[in-house]
């Protein structure tokens, strides 16, 4: 919440720990030396953040949702490092704007604050910084509420369901998840979003029963036709769904299945979701260490980490660092080592 950045470092021992940097250290004082970026005895991938700023020519709200969904693309291309700045930034503007506004106008501003919000949650989450993440959704749907957008709520409520399932926080998972399935509305594609996350929680708890049916529940609700336009949670298609139970699966020690449908779905992606791309990627090699052999998990965790440097993606390194953990056993082997090279020259070193 305070400008930190979320980064990988090696440790002494060779394990992989996540640590926060100040965003100003990461920008100022670094030096190249042998071909790395180096600040106070830590390699460190240089950051250049390119903040952009609004101008509101239209009525407010519109010139901010539509800055928003700027913000949204340049994320999809350069990772939450170079947007989470601008975002705050936005929000900032949007409270000074709220001031003054009366009547619809300022129900519309909290509305858009509501979005920001929630995006600034996903930003962190997909930085790595979780406590962050929380605390913009929380802020998101105290927004949301007291704006009466009901979608939304739900939308933000799946939300922390997906952001508890990363923390491990199984019970939590699926407790979100009921909760965002009984705010959406009935057979909705946000009730099928809720569904999805809380499979996983259930698969987080062991119970591959619950999760297998839940999934399955999702697909069906995303089957059903719908009169209603296609709202919030668009991208969320059955070829998510089945990347979401593949890495449930592996969860669960079904690893050949869950490469299988990891490779569907990367299949199905469009091009331009380059970072689910790597996510894919990255938990896929994870279950190919048992599949498929760590050769192939090295080759396929190298394609992850070319997308994770591009985006900054901390989800991506994140698994990649169980893929390291999974792959130390196997130095020696040429494909391993040159992942797990590849990997050290685009993490913080402990020295």
């Amino acid at each position: 919440m305070d400008g930190g950045v979320r980064v990988g470092c090696r440790t002494a021992d060779g394990k992989i720990i996540f640590v926060t940097m100040p965003r100003q250290a990461l920008a100022q004082g670094v030096s190249a030396i042998s071909g790395v970026t180096r600040l106070s005895g830590l390699a460190v991938p240089e950051v250049r953040a390119q903040p952009s700023t609004p101008t509101l020519e239209l009525h407010p709200v519109e010139s901010l949702r539509s800055l928003r969904r700027s913000l949204v693309e340049c994320d999809n291309v350069l990772g939450p490092r170079e947007v989470v700045a601008t975002a705050q930034e936005h929000i900032q503007l949007i409270q000074q704007l709220r001031r003054d506004a009366v009547g619809h106008d300022r129900k519309a501003l909290l509305q858009v604050l509501a979005e920001y919000a929630e995006f600034c949650s996903w930003l962190h989450h997909d930085g790595g910084d979780h406590r962050a993440a929380q605390y913009w959704a929380d802020r998101a749907t105290d927004w949301a509420s007291a704006c009466g957008d009901h979608d939304l709520t739900a939308y933000i409520t799946a939300r922390k369901a997906q952001l508890a399932g990363d923390m491990k926080e199984s019970v939590d998972a699926v407790d979100l998840a009921d909760y965002a399935q009984r705010l959406a509305r009935p057979g909705s594609r946000l009730s099928a979003m809720g569904a999805v996350y809380g499979a996983h929680g259930h698969a987080l708890l062991g119970d591959e029963l619950a999760a297998q049916h839940t999934f399955d529940r999702a697909l069906a609700l995303l089957a059903e036709p719908s009169e209603a336009p296609i709202g919030r949670g668009r991208w969320l298609d059955a070829a998510y769904v089945e990347a979401q139970r593949a890495r449930s699966l592996s969860l669960l020690g079904r690893h050949h299945e869950a490469v299988a449908g990891f490779e569907q779905a990367i299949r199905s992606l469009p091009p331009n979701f380059r970072r689910d791309r790597g996510v894919y990627l990255a938990r896929s090699a994870i279950s190919q260490v048992v599949a498929s052999g760590p050769e192939q998990a090295a080759a396929t965790g190298e394609a992850a980490l070319a997308v994770a440097v591009t985006t900054g993606s901390a989800r991506i390194f994140t698994e990649l660092a169980t893929l390291d953990g999974l792959l130390q056993r196997c130095r020696g082997a040429t494909e391993v080592d040159r992942f797990r090279d590849a990997l050290d020259r685009h993490l913080l070193h402990e020295v």
